[in-house]
Formats: structure tokens, sequence, C-alpha cells
């Protein structure tokens, strides 16, 4: 099916010795005793993690020069455009039977294990993600950022880690690249070395490609849980009280405007996933997003996605373009993935004009920081409008901005549920109704704080709940959270 398969049959070059599992690295560990590293070399040497199997962890650099042997001489012989017609199983079949047939032809010699392992390399390479598979398949990892091909960080638990990932050189990388932003229709290469992708389970992918990437390409991968978090798993984890979860689902429930402010990895996405999840079941909600992540569950869900521009320069659908469009498809709740343009200024008009309950998310380190930045970005759009008006319009629109941190310690918390009350003069004025405090660290490093109400039991979206027959929930929940804060003080 493929053509000649014995094309390499007549190799008369010697063949390569037989695996042997790598020699543990004594003399480097007895170098190491006699000469010990001083400790500002200690201290700037980074912790490499172990992502390997114990199988892996035994392969020397003669396994790697076989597998490239192999794999070359699998590109020689296989005919891959008939290849992309086949799916996922019967391909995977018919490159283990090529390869195993080279290796037969080259009398390779290798344990039944070690062919297995060469196998699901070489599958990994061609139909999959290479070395980043184990990555991908692990559940705990947050983020994958590749520095060109021969480092590879990971995010676990909030730290960023070294890892002992490779690709065999920055084509292999590139290859990857490819095939990954290639699923949604995308391209990478020197004329066009920036993309955003996304994998097919919705984890977020960006490339950066030379020569704007100047050690070889870059690729980032936010990745998603499998299984999506709950508000009642971010008390568990400590992100939020249960008392200011409570009063976070009734902003769900009760249709208040929310956005979403924090930094990167923050946490943003995960808890616009978090507040989506009290949307009736009967409304109709459409997202627009940069590269599709949010994860809904309601059945009356649209899901928009933009476009960059083609080699030509055209067919671009920005953000903009999208929330405009929106507003003519009778939406009931407009969710925008991340605010970071002129877009602002159609999001706030949509949630001033009858689609109560919309959401957005931005980058911003605190309440009122991140409406300084909605007024940048609406006067950054062209709009000559007075500061107060825009202002005006901000108060009229949002009703309360929910702030999300990554502490120093890695780990994720809400800090600030912060209402939007009105204007005095020409400043906006908020005020918190819970906040995080930070009371000490431990013994590990690990940060140690609370999360409490500020003393109001009627917030200004008190009547919105009353509406909704959520006032007594609300007012239960703040009081509690106060009578909680001042037993520990007590205490």
């Amino acid at each position: 099916m493929f053509g000649k398969r014995t094309s390499f049959g007549g190799n008369t070059q010697a063949a390569p010795q037989p695996v042997r599992p790598a020699q543990p690295a004594r003399e480097t560990q007895r170098v190491q005793k006699a000469a010990p590293e001083p400790p500002s070399a200690r201290s700037m040497r980074e912790e490499v993690v172990d992502v390997r199997t114990p199988a892996d962890a035994q392969r020397d650099n003669e396994y790697f020069r076989t597998k490239s042997a192999i794999f070359n001489a699998l590109i020689d012989s296989i005919d891959l455009s008939q290849l992309a017609t086949m799916d996922q199983v019967a391909a995977r079949e018919e490159i283990r039977d090529i390869v195993s047939e080279i290796i037969a032809l080259k009398s390779i010699v290798m344990s039944i294990s070690e062919q297995e392992d060469l196998l699901e390399d070489i599958c990994n390479d061609v139909l999959g993600y290479g070395p980043l598979e184990p990555l991908l398949a692990r559940d705990d990892i947050a983020d994958i950022m590749v520095n060109g091909s021969q480092r590879c960080y990971i995010e676990v638990n909030g730290r960023v880690k070294l890892t002992n990932v490779r690709f065999r050189d920055d084509a292999h990388l590139m290859n990857v690249c490819q095939r990954i932003v290639s699923q949604v229709g995308r391209r990478v290469d020197e004329s066009s070395p920036i993309c955003d992708a996304r994998l097919p389970d919705g984890s977020r992918v960006n490339v950066i490609a030379p020569p704007l990437s100047i050690d070889g390409a870059t690729l980032t991968i936010r990745k998603f849980k499998k299984d999506k978090l709950t508000l009642g798993q971010l008390v568990k984890y400590g992100s939020i009280s249960s008392e200011g979860a409570e009063v976070l689902r009734i902003l769900g429930r009760v249709r208040a405007n929310v956005l979403i402010s924090g930094g990167t990895g923050s946490g943003k996405t995960t808890l616009l996933n978090c507040l989506t999840a009290f949307i009736e079941k009967d409304e109709r909600i459409i997202t627009c997003e940069d590269s599709a992540e949010l994860q809904l569950q309601q059945p009356h869900v649209v899901r928009l996605e933009t476009r960059p521009p083609n080699l030509e320069g055209e067919g671009e659908i920005t953000m903009r373009d999208l929330v405009k469009n929106c507003l003519r498809m009778r939406p009931e709740r407009i969710i925008v993935g991340e605010v970071r343009g002129p877009e602002a200024f159609d999001l706030l008009q949509a949630m001033n004009t009858g689609h109560d309950g919309s959401m957005g998310t931005l980058h911003a380190n605190s309440p009122r920081e991140a409406l300084s930045r909605l007024e940048s970005m609406i006067t950054m759009g062209g709009y000559s409008l007075p500061s107060r008006t825009i202002r005006e319009m901000i108060v009229s629109s949002i009703d309360v901005i929910v702030q999300a941190a990554r502490l120093r310690d890695g780990s994720r918390r809400i800090t600030h549920i912060t209402e939007v009350l009105g204007m005095e003069g020409d400043v906006i004025v908020t005020q918190d109704v819970f906040l995080y405090d930070i009371t000490g660290e431990d013994g590990n490093g690990n940060l140690l704080g609370t999360h409490r109400s500020t003393g109001i039991t009627k917030p200004q979206f008190n009547e919105r709940a009353r509406y909704f027959n959520e006032e007594a929930n609300l007012i239960e929940a703040l009081e509690q959270s106060n009578v909680e804060h001042n037993e520990m003080v007590g205490r």
C-alpha cells in the first residue's frame, strides 16, 4: 500500500549493536563528591524533573541512534499522504508493521519490551506529539513550556520545573508544532511565525517560530483538566471559603454582570467555568474566545472563535467582530473569554442593553486596576469619549469584580469579591464584599490565610438576590463568614 518496503533491505552497513541498559553514572557521582559545587553554583542549578518511565530511564544514546535510523527508513518507505487518510488505529498498525519489518531487515537485536517501547515512540512521533505525549497524559500538569528542542519546563502545583524531555532537533520540534496547529486549520512557519491554536481536549497552545524565537521554536501549552473543577473543589483546595463560594453561586444565579480579573495563570478561566455552572439550562449563551477553551455544560451554547488573517493579510475576524455579531444572535448571556482590546466597549454595551448575567475576564492585579484597564482599552480603541462618560458606562454595566491571584507559593486564591457602586465626582466607587487576608507562612513555605466578609451584610446586588429569591442565602453566607472570622481572631 505504501510502496516498496524493501528498498532499504540491501543496506550493507554494519547493523547497530544490541541496545543495552545505560550504566549508572558512578564516575560522575564520584567527581561530584571529590569536588563539591560551591553554594552559589548549587543555587543556580535547576532541579530536573524525571518524567520518564523506568524503562525510559534505562535508555542510552545508542537507543536513540537506533530509533533515528529506523525512523528515517520509515519516512523513506511510507506514503504520508495515504497515511493521513486512515484512522488512528489503522495508521498505528500500519506503522508498527513497517517498523517491525525494518528491524528484521536491519538485523537489529532487541528484547520484546524494547521493541514495543520503540514502536510506541515512533508512532507518537509520526501520529502524535512525540516527546510531549507523556506530559499531555498527566492531569496534574497545568502548563508545558518548550524553549527550543533541548529544554522543556512544566508547572505542577504552582511550581515551574525543568524536565528531561528533549526533541531530536529543531526540525522535530517544528514538525510537532505544525501538527498541532494544522488540526485547527492554521500553520506556523517563517512567514507566519506566531500562532494560537488548541488541542482536541481544549488545551490552549501558542507557538512562536524562528526567526522571532531566536533559540528555536517556543511552544507553550496551557492544559485543561479532564474533569472540570467546581466551586466545591475550589473550597476544598482553599481557593475560596464555603461562604465565599455561596456568594459566587448567587452571583451566577441572579444574572449579575461579572468581570473576573487576575494575572497570568491565576485561574481566571477556571473560575469563569465555575460561575457559568449556575446559569439556567434554558438560557441561550454565546461565548467569544481567541481559542475555544470554555467548557460550558448547558445545552443551548453557541461557541465563536476568532480567526487570524491569511497569507495575503485578509480574512481576519477579531474579537470585536464576534462580540458585535453575537448581539444579532439573540443572546441571553454573552461570555467573553478574555477582554484585551476595543471589544471592551461592545461588551459593556451588551451588558447595559438587556444582556444581564454576561461575564468576561481580563488581566489586572486588583479590582481598581481592572477598571482602569477597561477604560484604557476603550480609549485605545479610538473612541473619543470623555473619561467621565466611559466611567459612567462601566458603572452602569458591571456589577461585581472577582479578583483571582497566584501567590508566591504557587497557590491560587480568590482575593477580592468587589462590587461597583457608582460615581462620586469623576471617581468610580467600589466596596469589597469578600477579602483574603494572608496571616503567615508555614515551615514548608506555604502561605497561610483566611477568607472573610468585610462586614457588609446587604451589598448593592442584594436587590437582585431578592428578585431571584436568594436574599436570605446571601445574608446568611455573609453573616456566617463574619462570625467565623471574628471567632478566629478571638482565638
